[in-house]
C-alpha cells in the first residue's frame, strides 16, 4: 500500500540521518576500527525504510508478519546498529562498545545476538541469496511482508550476486526489492577501474529485474521508489541509490581512504563539528 508523506515528515527523517551519522563517527571513534565511508552513503536509505516505509516493531523483532531488511554489505554494520539502536531494538548506549571484546556489535552483523538483525552478512555476495530464501518462503506460506537488502556497488563484483538475480527473477519474487549503495569506491578504489560495472540499469533489466534510479540521499526520492517498487508485480525490483562514499563528512565524501579507516581525534572533532552544525539548520524548519 503506498504510503504518504508530507514535509514535516522529510525534514524528521532528515534529522534523523543526521543522527545516525552522528553514532557512526563516535562509535568507530571510540572503537579506532570500521568502515565509515559506506556506512555514511548507506544512512538514508535505512533510515527511510525504519523510520517510514517499513512495517517492523521493536518490541516484536521475531514477529512472522513483519518487513525485512538484510543489509547484504555487512561493514556498514554501523549504520545498522545505530539505526536499530534508535528505533528501540537495543538500548542507544550500547553503541559506545561497538567491536568491544564480549560486546554483540561486532564489525558485522550478526543474528540471534541482536534484536532486529535479519542475517549474519559480511562475507559478499551472500544476503541477496538469504533475500531469495525469505521472499520465497514468504510466498509459499502466503505471507504479505516484504523483503529489503542492501548491496554495495563492489560486492557485485561477487559471482554469487548474479545467480542470486537469476533466481529472484525465475521465482518472479515481486516481494523483493534491493537496493545498491551506488558510491563508485570500494576498497581498492574506484569501482569502473577494479571491474567496470555501467551500466548498472542495463544488467539488472537484463536479468529481469523492475529497476529505479534515485539520488540515494534524497528521502523524497527514496521514498517514492520505495513505494513503486512495492507496486511493481510480477518481477522482483531493484532501486540504485546513487550516492556518495562519506555522505555527511566533507573530508570523507568521495574519499577511498575511509572506507575502512577511523577517524582520528582531530578528524572526529572537524565531522562531529559539520555535522552539529547541519544538524541546527534542519532543526531550523522544525
Amino acid at each position: 500500500m503506498k504510503k504518504s508523506y508530507d514535509d514535516a515528515t522529510i525534514n524528521k527523517l532528515n534529522l534523523m540521518a543526521v543522527k545516525i551519522r552522528k553514532h557512526i563517527i563516535e562509535m568507530l571513534y571510540r572503537a579506532k576500527s570500521g568502515h565509515p565511508g559506506g556506512s555514511l552513503s548507506a544512512v538514508d536509505a535505512i533510515v527511510a525504510l525504519y523510520f517510514f516505509h517499513m512495517r517492523q516493531n521493536p518490541k516484536k523483532p521475531c514477529d512472522p508478519d513483519r518487513d525485512r531488511f538484510i543489509l547484504s554489505k555487512g561493514h556498514a554494520a554501523p549504520a545498522l546498529y545505530a539505526v536499530l539502536a534508535e528505533s528501540g531494538y537495543f538500548p542507544v548506549s550500547e553503541l559506545k562498545r561497538l567491536r568491544e571484546i564480549n560486546c554483540r556489535l561486532q564489525g558485522h552483523p550478526v543474528c540471534f545476538d541482536i534484536p532486529g538483525v535479519e542475517a549474519s552478512t559480511g562475507s559478499l555476495g551472500h544476503g541477496l541469496s538469504f533475500a531469495n530464501g525469505v521472499a520465497l518462503a514468504g510466498k509459499l506460506d502466503k505471507k504479505d511482508y516484504h523483503v529489503y537488502v542492501m548491496l554495495g556497488d563492489g560486492e557485485t563484483d561477487e559471482g554469487q550476486v548474479w545467480e542470486a538475480a537469476a533466481v529472484a527473477s525465475h521465482y518472479r519474487l515481486d516481494n523483493l526489492t534491493a537496493m545498491i549503495d551506488r558510491n563508485f569506491l570500494q576498497i581498492d578504489g574506484n569501482t569502473e577501474e577494479v571491474l567496470r560495472l555501467e551500466s548498472v540499469r542495463e544488467r539488472w533489466s537484463a536479468f529481469g529485474w523492475y529497476v529505479v534510479e534515485v539520488d540515494g540521499h534524497d528521502i523524497k526520492q527514496i521514498l517514492d521508489a520505495l513505494n513503486e517498487t512495492d507496486a511493481h508485480k510480477n518481477q522482483p525490483s531493484m532501486i540504485i541509490l546513487n550516492t556518495v562514499k562519506g555522505k555527511g563528512v566533507s573530508f570523507m565524501e568521495n574519499n577511498v581512504d575511509f572506507h575502512g579507516v577511523p577517524p582520528n581525534e582531530m578528524e572526529y572533532h572537524l565531522a562531529m563539528k559539520e555535522l552539529d552544525l547541519l544538524e541546527k539548520k534542519l532543526e531550523a524548519y522544525t
